[in-house]
């Protein structure tokens, strides 16, 4: 498929609800999660540069995410964005400012992530742009935050930091609005954490530190076991140091004894 061809093809709508989010009065957006391939061309993406343990464990490869009417819509977001960012911006800035989405809260991405500055920074120009709707998002991109966000943000943007991620280590609960996902909704009482399952802005705007229960998608709770994502990232980051360690304590096998 020739660029050209690629670029004549935009959603009619930027913006859908997703069943959960419905009830609620919410839109969202949505890219593919992850590492995929494109179906037209095979060309390689990844939305989510930063995920840890999270990549094994995402609800949005499964099930429904995988039909193909549902995976098509997804790219079709993504290469939008990627062929022209502009053109998309100022689309998604133009849906926004219709009087149906005054007062209402837009999720940016119940899948994928802020995966590079330029397209975290036209989402900023948007925000601003459209300041009759709130927006937020659960993120990994730490150091693309605090760098980009965190110095000066659109007061209608809100988003909290979900573990399992490359960069957790980054992240303080005590400074940091952190979100983590539980084996269950016991669990995260249990923890003393606050649950957000009434609401899925009580992510961004109820009390701290979020839990949020795993999907019932049976071979990931089995993957996931008892523990919180943050739980498996940390295991995980002391495995990849400890590997770092010997391979630079160890000497080469070759190498005379003292």
């Amino acid at each position: 498929m020739s660029e050209e061809t690629r670029r004549a093809v935009r959603p009619a709508k930027l913006l859908t609800q997703n069943s959960q989010l419905r009830a609620l009065g919410i839109y969202n957006w949505t890219l593919p999660a992850w590492a995929d391939r494109f179906e037209d061309d095979g060309s390689s993406f990844n939305t989510c540069p930063s995920a840890g343990v999270c990549a094994k464990l995402c609800y949005a490869r499964t099930n429904a995410y995988r039909y193909p009417v549902v995976r098509r819509r997804h790219q079709q977001n993504l290469r939008y964005v990627l062929d022209d960012l502009p053109g998309w911006e100022k689309a998604m800035t133009a849906e926004l400012s219709h009087k149906k989405f005054r007062g209402k809260w837009i999720r940016i991405h119940d899948a994928g992530d802020f995966f590079s500055d330029d397209y975290l920074s036209a989402w900023l120009r948007i925000m601003t742009a459209c300041p009759d709707s709130i927006f937020y998002a659960y993120t990994k991109e730490v150091p693309r935050f605090r760098q980009l966000v965190e110095p000066e943000y659109p007061w209608n943007f809100k988003w909290v930091y979900s573990l399992g991620g490359k960069y957790d280590s980054m992240l303080d609960p005590a400074y940091d609005r952190v979100a983590d996902v539980f084996p269950s909704e016991e669990a995260i009482a249990e923890l003393g954490w606050f649950s957000q399952l009434a609401d899925d802005r009580l992510a961004v705007i109820g009390p701290a530190p979020v839990g949020m229960a795993s999907n019932r998608i049976p071979h990931l709770q089995k993957l996931q076991g008892p523990f919180r994502f943050g739980e498996l990232q940390k295991a995980q980051d002391e495995r990849a140091q400890e590997r770092r360690k010997r391979r630079t304590t160890t000497p080469p096998p070759d190498a005379a004894p003292d």
